[in-house]
């Protein structure tokens, strides 16, 4: 795959970090332009909005001296704030979708979609309604819950080997490892 290629591939399946980053710069802008707003209130000798200047430096200033419980919440929040933020920043962020092999087009598909089809051919070869079959996709595993007719046996076997070969045929860059879980438990009717 070309350079151009990866890279679209990768800005479809993975989410940007612009949303984070505009709610953080918001915040830096709504705590600056109230401070600028506080230095030109005092400077016109107006009443603070929140707090004057002079009395945000001697807050800070004093700061040290307070007592370690107001210092203790202040450092767990900033830390708090911390981890989030540089977990945002390191964390791949996926979505739930993958790449699919094609000789002349990028392709990328949805896993609900690629779930929908797996779950057609699990109905197919369990002979049961798609009502009773649910899959759940994971990065490197699919996994098929089947939920049978009572009375009627569910061969795993072969539905594993049906919805290993139905997401063969969908050609995904990298194969996943599917598992059926049948309930012990069937439901009444067809």
């Amino acid at each position: 795959m070309s350079i151009p290629a990866t890279r679209i591939v990768r800005r479809e399946t993975h989410s940007p970090r612009s949303t984070a980053a505009v709610i953080v710069a918001l915040c830096v802008a709504l705590v600056v332009a109230w401070v600028a707003t506080e230095s030109v209130l005092s400077l016109l000798g107006l009443r603070p909005l929140l707090l004057a200047p002079r009395g945000m430096l001697s807050a800070v200033a004093g700061f040290p001296d307070a007592s370690q419980a107001p210092l203790i919440a202040v450092a767990v929040v900033a830390g708090l704030v911390g981890v989030l933020l540089l977990a945002v920043a390191l964390l791949p962020g996926r979505r739930a979708r993958r790449p699919l092999e094609a000789e002349h087009a990028i392709v990328v598909a949805n896993d609900t979609m690629l779930a929908s089809a797996l779950a057609r051919a699990a109905a197919r070869t369990a002979a049961v309604s798609p009502d009773a079959v649910s899959v759940a996709l994971g990065r490197r595993s699919a996994t098929v819950r089947i939920v049978p007719v009572s009375g009627t046996r569910v061969d795993r076997d072969a539905v594993r080997e049906a919805v290993s070969a139905e997401f063969a045929q969908a050609a995904p860059a990298r194969p996943a490892r599917v598992s059926v879980l049948v309930s012990a438990a069937g439901k009444v009717g067809s």
